[in-house]
């Protein structure tokens, strides 16, 4: 893909509409892609409060590739390999170009935005999902410790036209 023709609007309208999960949690609504990325920027942001805003663009954008490619659970990536990984890579790194930011990031900031990942996959695991708090540490880790408005905000699942003007709103706070 080229970096010319990938446009925010498409990545949150996009994202707003990919149920994570695969649509298996609670809720009126999904809990969308959109959704996730902004509890996982917001996950970045307390374990790094420091880190530079360029990288929570990054930790909000590293799910983006799935406004192309759908959302598929971890243990189904897994098996597709590395060709799926391949794709999803080249998709990425093209993003990243097109909004500023280095198409293979640092091992520390791609570890940080793993590590923040795994503290969203906890939340959502433990709130929407079914998972006991037991079994969501043995697969994620520790709950992020996140205070508890924002992860009641962010874990209530959102229509799809919330879900995309809250990414665009965090998306344009953190590329000003």
């Amino acid at each position: 893909p080229s970096p010319l023709d990938i446009e925010i609007a498409d990545i949150a309208h996009g994202l707003a509409r990919v149920a994570r999960w695969n649509g298996q949690t609670s809720g009126a609504h999904i809990f969308s892609g959109a959704a996730h990325t902004l509890i996982e920027e917001a996950v970045m942001r307390e374990q790094m409060p420091r880190v530079d805003a360029r990288f929570r663009l990054a930790a909000l954008l590293h799910d983006a590739p799935e406004y192309v490619l759908g959302d598929m659970i971890s243990p189904f990536k897994a098996v597709l390999g590395g060709d799926y990984k391949v794709v999803e890579k080249r998709l990425l790194a093209a993003i990243h170009i097109r909004f500023g930011l280095p198409p293979d990031l640092a091992d520390e900031i791609t570890k940080a935005i793993k590590a923040a990942d795994r503290g969203a996959a906890y939340l959502e695991a433990t709130h929407l999902a079914g998972f006991s708090q037991a079994e969501a540490k043995r697969l994620f880790g520790r709950d992020p410790g996140l205070p508890e408005a924002t992860v009641r905000d962010y874990l209530t699942p959102w229509t799809a036209a919330r879900a995309e003007k809250q990414f665009l709103a965090r998306f344009s706070l953190l590329l000003a």
